[in-house]
């Protein structure tokens, strides 16, 4: 089930993310992960959404869409337990995501690790264009008509 965050996830949604990253071999970036101290300023309160996915009541998923622009927003925090993935959860957010963004935004970027392949296929199949590749981190982009 996917929910609009609520501030009673806060707590939850700080250390999926953070767990995630750190299954993944990232640290956390006290400037890069600011924003999971207050969600709700982070993102609600700044045309912004922030989604979490709920698996039989207990957190199993997050993502989230931060206004960059005045026509742009940035896609972010898609992230999955790892005992969850393959179900759906991941292309569940992802879409619920886009959806936002395409009926608020002109144009919505995101960037990821050039080692996650199977998030890169998916941005791929949705129409997301490669812009930029820098070190390990690919920049893509997707403009909505």
């Amino acid at each position: 089930m996917i929910l609009p965050f609520s501030n009673e996830y806060s707590g939850s949604v700080r250390s999926l993310v953070l767990g995630v990253l750190g299954e993944e071999g990232f640290t956390y970036d006290p400037l890069k992960d600011s924003d999971l101290e207050d969600i709700e300023a982070s993102y609600l309160k700044k045309d912004g959404a922030f989604f979490i996915a709920l698996e039989n009541g207990v957190l199993g998923g997050t993502a989230a869409v931060r206004r960059t622009g005045p026509d742009t927003c940035e896609i972010r925090r898609i992230y999955v337990r790892r005992d969850l993935r393959g179900r759906g959860i991941g292309g569940a957010l992802f879409g619920t995501v886009l959806s936002y963004a395409e009926a608020s935004y002109a144009r919505a970027v995101l960037k990821t690790d050039m080692s996650l392949h199977v998030a890169i296929g998916m941005y791929l199949r949705h129409g997301f264009k490669v812009v930029k590749e820098e070190s390990m981190t690919l920049y893509l982009e997707k403009r909505f008509s």
